[in-house]
């Protein structure tokens, strides 16, 4: 097996360094109950010989491509010995979310438990999107809570004499230049199919001269009824998936994120992994306009607008993925200029819907967590960066526990919100649809719905 990153791991990671600001996937767990630390080990210690078990080895070539190799360390579980409230947990899942993350030097992932003054507790499981997205890390989580130690086995980091990774990745910089050289006309259509920005949010605006300052986005999780919610899909015309779209596209239109004409982007994740895949990020994208003005009454425009996004996916792969192998010719100095284009940010909306899990995710010390989530988060976000995003706004939703989950991430350059500000902007979405919604961890007071 190649230990050659993929084209678009190779992208996340250039990008990644590039601009300075690590992208993590973080798993969350509750339980209102005293947790098995023992059997918690035990899932760590799978976690460490699991899918997870890699780094990112740079090519000594300035063109070449990385390689997949093992780490020569691993992580430690972490064990906070002072029990804090429960209402801290959402600001210790911030901390954990900002503890140094790194595919390349590592570490990859970190583990943390937390238990609470009233008797239960609470795990973090944070991991770089460089080394796995949220299906990916939903797989690793399963394999460890089942016992399984599915390592793939990569050459040791640091194994390849320097002439040797000189030859090897010369030859697949060889390899490489047909691609290269479709994806220079692929570029050339691409700038003339979007001259002009059509469907652009607006020209962000111009950030003040001066230091550039650290940027933490608001972030909000809340909870609704798995059966709830699908019935109310069902009774507005939609799936499930549909009404996650809608949710997301009556989010941008309450903070603004909308285009001239009102309309919402949005950018849909599609997942592509297969049985044996390795890729850290297996995934494509779909771009697609909706009027979310009647989103919460009739879903029907937006599944039809969804459903005809599917089908393009399948038929004209995004147009951006084509011009990844030029990422290969673009010195690292200069690829913070990649950044917005590479993620479209500045016209569009992240939804990321991983449908339900599976249920050995919600066990990471052998019993059923009382709550589960996922959130896609940004660490070392910097004014600058933000600039040149266009601002942000990203939904993940998954189900587990009969419950659906739906964490945001939002930021808007013109009007920046607090994390309270876009907690109350998330509630009266979703009172609009007359779902009931649980916020926070546990959160166990309603925050929307019909009566």
């Amino acid at each position: 097996m190649s230990n050659v990153l993929d084209l678009v791991d190779h992208t996340f990671f250039r990008l990644e360094r590039a601009s300075g600001v690590t992208s993590v996937i973080q798993c969350v767990w509750v339980y209102d109950r005293a947790i098995d630390i023992d059997r918690l080990r035990q899932f760590h210690r799978h976690l460490q010989q699991g899918r997870l078990y890699r780094r990112i080895e740079r090519s000594p070539l300035p063109f070449g491509r990385h390689r997949w190799v093992s780490p020569s360390d691993q992580p430690d579980l972490e064990i906070v010995e002072r029990p804090r409230p429960r209402q801290e947990f959402d600001a210790w899942l911030d901390e954990q979310a900002d503890i140094p993350i790194d595919a390349e030097h590592g570490p990859g992932w970190h583990l943390a438990v937390l238990p609470f003054t009233d008797g239960g507790a609470g795990v973090s499981l944070v991991a770089s999107h460089c080394v796995t997205d949220a299906v990916g890390l939903c797989e690793a989580v399963a394999d460890a809570a089942c016992g399984y130690d599915n390592a793939t086995n990569w050459p040791a980091a640091g194994s390849r004499p320097r002439w040797q990774a000189l030859r090897e990745d010369a030859r697949q910089t060889v390899r490489d230049v047909p691609g290269i050289g479709r994806a220079f006309v692929a570029a050339a259509r691409f700038v003339r199919r979007n001259h002009g920005g059509a469907g652009s949010a607006g020209p962000a605006p111009v950030l003040s001269a001066g230091i550039d300052e650290s940027v933490t986005p608001p972030t909000a999780t809340v909870f609704v009824d798995a059966d709830e919610w699908d019935a109310r899909a069902e009774s507005l015309g939609g799936t499930s998936n549909t009404l996650f779209a809608a949710v997301a596209a009556s989010l941008a239109q309450r903070v603004g994120r909308v285009a001239a004409d009102g309309t919402v982007t949005l950018t849909m994740a599609i997942n592509q992994r297969t049985p044996g895949d390795t890729r850290a990020n297996a995934i494509t994208n779909v771009d697609f306009t909706v009027d979310p003005a009647p989103a919460a009454t009739d879903l029907r425009e937006i599944r039809a607008a969804t459903k005809q996004a599917l089908i393009r996916s399948q038929e004209e792969p995004d147009e951006r993925w084509t011009l990844l192998p030029l990422v290969l010719l673009v010195p690292e100095r200069l690829g913070k200029r990649w950044v917005g284009a590479a993620t479209n940010s500045a016209a569009s909306v992240g939804s990321s819907n991983i449908g339900a899990v599976n249920p050995a995710v919600n066990r990471p010390d052998g019993t059923e967590a009382d709550h589960f989530a996922m959130r896609s988060l940004t660490a070392g976000m910097t004014n600058a960066v933000m600039h040149q995003l266009g601002g942000l706004l990203s939904l993940l939703s998954g189900r587990a526990h009969g419950r659906v989950f739906v964490s945001i991430v939002a930021y808007q350059l013109d009007r920046p919100t607090s994390k309270a500000e876009l907690q109350q902007h998330v509630a009266s979405v979703l009172s609009e649809f007359s779902l009931t919604a649980t916020a926070g961890w546990p959160g166990p007071e309603p925050v929307s719905g019909a009566q």
